[in-house]
């Protein structure tokens, strides 16, 4: 390639000519290139359409300069006449180009293109150019694609760095302005300054599949070299000196190479880019003052960490998408075996282990290599964890970017201690081998690791790696004597895995064995070595889905119960005691005032199937005690699209008036439906519940309701939602003994590729019967009376004040109040808004309500939106309705409606729901 770089226009001006040599046994009437580039050129592409989503906002409202493209010029064959070539509208990032004649096996063929590569800003994914004037480039270039099993491998580009270039040598000359200096991982060959205003850097590179190139206007790379290996690295660093730094990589890098593998290649680059983009998830991220670890140990296990990707990613010449397993399995096993040979004893927590403060935490105790399993237990416990093998543009981000990579580590880990004869270290050293030899896939490390192995691995393949199976054992009819220990083994899941029984005394290891249950019948006897407890995978070496029933005591085998343990907020899963967490609260209604209260539970960092919240409180402003509990029990189904099932009871007693309080029950059983594919954002949910109220008579009530009634209630929701379309559908069914009602709502949201935004939302009900002589029980209009207690409202009996103008989306969903307010038999309303301007909307809303012996009445409002944060800050100042021009009335501040969310679970959900 000839390269000019042009940082005003932020483009790349190529001439590239590829030789293609066809290696494989089939004649080739085509060859697919790959055009990774490209894949930022519209709002319609797969890219774009991953960013949606992931509820990356970015993209979408990014002007076109902000984006990249590639404009070829022309692509010719050997004589230069032009070939045909044609690039598929819904996969932009790759072209295929139709060849003249056929490419038979051994021979080679010339391609010349000349091309204009845009690049793109590098707020989209980090790459690109910056806000400096320089470039950090990563898959900008034209390059073919691989060729395995009779086919080109066709990936589009989802920013997941695993782009399937075929293995390529490099011979490129890049031209840039004199004051810029270039970065990369390629060989430098020469460089011309003979020209006052710009430089020709020449670079090479032998049997790679992609390099990276930095351009900069001040060199932020420093450059440290041993006798194997020259590394250049720009990683930031606080308060460590150049030499800490040198100890630190040249360990790091001589590691790797005696434990996996001499680097093929001479340079290698270890970016703060490649870093941002895969951290290390962890206390390390928090800031300097409040962080457990010093600053060398962070510095260290960043550059580990980057260090290992990038040194796999140049070396294996695997699938990077559909062997994704195996990059991600050597990298985090490595670095396991890293921390236990340098820093062995170093915790989860750092130096926050060693105070007294943190010392009754289980998450103390942990070591630093031991946090990988409960991050893919965090998904598990969820039934959101994926199977290892599958590929990776199919995990969602949290599985991709953490819980499955850890697991891939943890899970040669496992095998390598089950092994126990330096297996899977030696297996890692001949496959990375091979890898410089030929082209490779995952099956070639299972032959290896199946031809060195002693016994036989299938349960580890087809289980480990191929399935989201989980294993969970438990004992069964312990019996022991003075000197021995017998008992057999439960399987609760019917999933065969090996797993290490150990014996404990006081907190020591007295014994460790690998036990195969592969029979139901299976009993064990070992020396007891005067053991006090035995433990099922007590370091958890086997990535078990329950742990809480993996000891028994053989002080007293008949007694399993575990003693309480108090903690202060969180903390992780002890299986050895029954942990209750608490927790100061405090929340505010009108009539309660502030209610400060204390939170017990078992809630912690792990999801579990049963779970209590109980919450006692005092009413400050009311001086009478308060509080909510809730009880519940989650059952799971792995292989299903009906994946949960959760039965609970809840229980809510506060003020709903100055004088009166209310007493809420609720049983309750929710069946949630998703998609096959977990990255599909389609949710269903089915909802059956029973909502019992007693409320207490008040002198400020006098709508003549019933003060006690109990409500049954079905409800089906179905919701798709990412950042450009949102679309939801939900119906409602209420039975009482004084009514029965049915309605039902439909909601749509468009984000346009002018970035204007179109909300609609249609809502119709219908009284099926209607006995009651108020209004409580009605359809409101501008605001319901939430008589089963579902939504926070501030003030809920209010009719006027600020309190009284707090919005909520439901039922007839206007802004402005209207009278009549309420519906005794049908409503039907269309809400609509649109976005003028960033978070500025004009709203419009329209309907019918029919209340008994009154003709239908029409109603319409509209009005301004400050929609801030949707759902959860948004401001709505009304302008004309059938209260005519209400912008122009008196105390219009009284009209103004609001939307306020103080609830941290429902906030943080605005930042969790692009990771699941």
């Amino acid at each position: 390639m000839e390269v000019a770089v042009n940082l005003e226009l932020k483009t790349l001006n190529v001439k590239q000519d590829i030789t293609y040599y066809n290696t494989s046994n089939d004649s080739l009437v085509s060859i697919v290139l790959n055009d990774w580039n490209n894949a930022f050129a519209d709002k319609n592409t797969p890219l774009a359409k991953r960013f949606s989503d992931e509820f990356y906002r970015g993209f979408h409202l990014a002007k076109a300069a902000d984006r990249g493209k590639t404009t070829i010029l022309n692509l010719l064959d050997p004589n230069f006449i032009a070939l045909e070539w044609e690039r598929d509208g819904k996969n932009p990032d790759y072209i295929t180009v139709k060849l003249n004649r056929k490419l038979a096996p051994g021979e080679k063929i010339d391609l010349h293109l000349t091309y204009i590569s845009k690049i793109p800003n590098d707020k989209f994914t980090r790459f690109g150019f910056d806000q400096n004037g320089g470039m950090a480039l990563k898959n900008w270039f034209i390059s073919p694609a691989r060729f395995e099993d009779h086919n080109f491998i066709k990936y589009n580009n989802f920013n997941l760095d695993d782009i399937a270039n075929a293995v390529t040598s490099y011979e490129i000359a890049i031209k840039i302005p004199n004051q810029y200096s270039i970065t990369t991982d390629l060989n430098s060959v020469s460089k011309d300054v003979s020209n006052s205003d710009y430089s020709i850097y020449s670079f090479s590179g032998k049997d790679r599949t992609d390099f990276s190139l930095f351009i900069e206007k001040q060199n932020g790379f420093r450059t440290y070299a041993n006798e194997s290996i020259e590394i250049a690295t720009n990683l930031k660093s606080k308060k460590i000196d150049e030499i800490q730094k040198a100890i630190i990589i040249d360990r790091v890098a001589s590691f790797a190479e005696n434990f996996i593998g001499k680097y093929p290649h001479e340079k290698i680059t270890v970016s703060q880019i490649d870093y941002d983009r895969n951290p290390f998830y962890g206390l390390n991220q928090l800031p300097s003052f409040i962080s457990p670890f010093s600053d060398d140990f962070i510095f260290e296990i960043q550059f580990l960490k980057t260090f290992l990707n990038t040194y796999l990613q140049n070396s294996l010449r695997l699938d990077p998408r559909k062997d994704n397993w195996v990059y991600d399995g050597i990298q985090i096993y490595a670095m396991m075996k890293y921390m236990e040979e340098n820093h062995m004893d170093q915790k989860m927590l750092g130096r926050l282990s060693n105070m007294k403060l943190f010392k009754s935490y289980n998450i103390t105790n942990l070591t630093f290599n031991e946090q990988y399993s409960y991050y893919y237990m965090l998904m598990a416990r969820k039934n959101l964890d994926q199977p290892l093998g599958d590929p990776k543009n199919t995990l969602i981000k949290f599985n991709e970017q953490i819980a499955s990579k850890y697991r891939a580590g943890l899970s040669l880990s496992y095998l390598d201690d089950y092994l126990n004869h330096n297996i899977v270290p030696e297996s890692v050293k001949e496959f990375y081998n091979l890898n410089k030899q030929q082209q490779t896939n995952r099956y070639d490390f299972e032959k290896i690791l199946t031809k060195k192995s002693p016994k036989n691995l299938d349960w580890f393949f087809n289980t480990i790696i191929d399935s989201r199976d989980i294993i969970d054992y438990k004992f069964s009819n312990v019996s022991r004597t003075a000197d021995s220990v017998k008992f057999s083994i439960k399987n609760k899941t019917g999933f065969y895995a090996p797993i290490p029984v150990y014996g404990i005394k006081k907190k020591e290891v007295v014994f460790k064995e690998w036990i195969e249950p592969k029979t139901k019948d299976s009993v064990y006897e070992f020396d007891r070595k005067n053991a006090d407890k035995i433990v099922l995978n007590y370091d958890n070496e086997v990535p078990e889905y329950n742990q809480r029933n993996n000891w028994k005591s053989l002080k007293h085998i008949a007694v399993t119960n575990r003693p309480i343990k108090f903690n202060f907020a969180k903390d992780l899963e002890d299986p050895f005691y029954n942990q209750i967490l608490y927790l100061p609260t405090l929340t505010y209604n009108y009539y309660d005032g502030f209610t400060p209260g204390i939170r017990f539970s078992n809630k912690t960092i792990l999801d579990k199937p049963f779970n209590f919240d109980i919450n006692p409180a005092y009413s400050l402003k009311a001086g009478t005690i308060s509080g909510s509990s809730a009880f519940s029990w989650n059952q799971y189904y792995r292989n299903s699209t009906l994946y949960n099932v959760r039965y609970s009871i809840s229980q809510n007693y506060f003020h709903y008036a100055p004088d009166a309080t209310y007493l809420r029950l609720n049983p309750m059983v929710l069946f949630r439906i998703r998609e096959k594919d977990f990255r599909d954002n389609r949710k269903q949910q089915f909802l059956f519940r029973q909502i019992i109220v007693k409320r207490e008579a008040s002198e400020f009530i006098t709508d003549n309701s019933e003060p006690n009634y109990s409500v049954f209630n079905a409800r089906y929701s179905n919701t798709k939602t990412e950042l450009i379309d949102h679309f939801s559908f939900m119906t409602d069914l209420q039975f009482s003994g004084g009514f029965g009602k049915v309605s039902g709502e439909v909601e749509y949201r468009r984000l346009f590729e002018n970035n204007r935004k179109l909300n609609l939302r249609l809502y119709a009900g219908s009284f099926l019967y209607n006995k009651t002589n108020s209004d409580y029980f009605s359809f409101g209009l501008d605001r319901p009376t939430d008589y089963l207690f579902d939504y926070n409202l501030f003030g809920r009996s209010e009719t006027s004040g600020f309190f009284s103008q707090q919005y909520v989306i439901a039922e007839g969903g206007f802004k402005s109040q209207l009278e009549p307010a309420f519906a005794n038999q049908w409503m039907t309303t269309l809400n609509t808004s649109y976005a003028v301007w960033n978070w500025i909307e004009l709203y419009g809303d329209i309907g019918f309500l029919k209340n008994k012996h009154q003709k239908e009445f029409f109603a319409y409002d509209t009005g301004v939106r400050l929609n801030l944060v949707p759902d959860y800050f948004e401001l709505y100042f009304p302008v004309y309705s059938n209260n005519g021009w209400e912008i122009a009335q008196t105390k219009y501040n009284e009209k103004i409606r609001f939307i306020i969310t103080f609830s941290p679970k429902t906030l943080v959900t605005l930042f969790t729901r692009k990771w699941f």
